[in-house]
């Protein structure tokens, strides 16, 4: 494994390679913004379409503000009480943001993680890293030193950080100003929920409707994505194995001799920090299929929303209450 320090990550960095950096989410694959061959070179290392926007990581609100132009009072609020941490926030972005960034957007992800290394780094680079999770595009975060290098080998440097904590990629919040007043989007569900933040802008008191939406403006937005090496099978709550064998096989194509029955935590947290790790160390450890039931518990729960979202878009298939398909 070809682990670096943070001298030596600022000094690739500068010269336009990547390094994956470890955030509290998932590792992230980081290139300068002011170099243009670094950030090429996320696309092409992760083989990544250039239409999927980055987030742009940065240790202080003042760099994020330098970055956008125009930074409302719900970005502050909300910036002073979730940064460093697992929030994105989507705003205008300055006209020094290339536009490799933003997928010719005119809006950039701006997020602070909570991370020390990654945090130290940040503090002793300009501006600030766009940084991707730190996989090939469309499959599995990472969420150790390890799982980076079994994607990438030798090719890619490591500013190692341990696991991370939270497990799942950030929130991803827009912000948009009505005739009625502030409206909070929530693009890409994760650690802060709607009622977290609109819990958090009543304390500050700014009025704001706070709701859940899809754009083009926040990566993952993709109908698949953070996919395992082998199928993922989503069931309903009630199920038998023995009795969905053959239809599942029929659909898939192949015989399956080894699945992995996984039984998410009742705790959303831990499960969030387990779902990427469970999800490699299946395939690697010989199953040949991954089962999952859906629980209307926890589909009904703004704290799983997060862990859902991924699934939806890891998965092979679904089955319905009734066993028919849900692609």
């Amino acid at each position: 494994m070809k682990t670096v320090t943070i001298a030596e990550a600022k000094h690739l960095l500068e010269k336009g390679d990547v390094v994956a950096i470890p955030t509290e989410t998932v590792y992230g694959l980081a290139g300068w913004i002011f170099s243009e061959e670094g950030l090429k070179k996320i696309f092409s290392t992760k083989e990544r379409p250039f239409f999927d926007p980055l987030i742009v990581h940065v240790d202080t609100i003042e760099k994020a503000k330098a970055l956008s132009s125009e930074w409302t009072p719900v970005h502050e609020a909300l910036a002073e009480v979730c940064w460093p941490g697992p929030l994105t926030l989507i705003a205008k972005k300055h006209e020094k943001i290339n536009s490799l960034i933003t997928s010719g957007l005119d809006s950039v992800g701006l997020r602070c993680p909570r991370h020390p290394e990654t945090l130290a780094l940040l503090a002793h680079i300009e501006g600030g890293l766009a940084a991707p999770s730190a996989n090939k595009f469309g499959k599995t975060s990472p969420t150790t030193s390890q799982h980076v290098f079994e994607e990438f080998a030798e090719s890619v440097a490591i500013l190692e950080g341990g696991q991370s904590d939270i497990g799942i990629e950030s929130t991803v919040a827009g912000v948009e100003k009505t005739a009625s007043g502030w409206k909070v989007l929530i693009y890409r569900p994760g650690f802060y929920t709607a009622q977290k933040l609109a819990e958090i802008l009543n304390a500050k008191k700014i009025e704001a409707e706070v709701t859940y939406a899809e754009s083009p403006v926040a990566p993952g937005q993709l109908k698949h994505h953070y996919m395992p090496n082998i199928p993922l099978i989503i069931l309903p709550e009630q199920y038998e194995w023995s009795e969905l064998q053959e239809k599942i096989e029929t659909k898939l194509g192949q015989k399956c001799h080894s699945p992995a029955f996984w039984k998410l935590p009742d705790d959303a947290h831990l499960a969030s920090r387990e779902l990427y790790q469970n999800l490699r160390e299946f395939s690697s450890h010989g199953h040949d299929l991954i089962l999952i039931s859906r629980s209307a518990q926890q589909l009904e729960s703004e704290d799983w929303k997060g862990i859902w979202n991924r699934l939806s878009k890891a998965k092979t298939f679904e089955m319905a209450d009734d066993f028919s398909w849900m692609e």
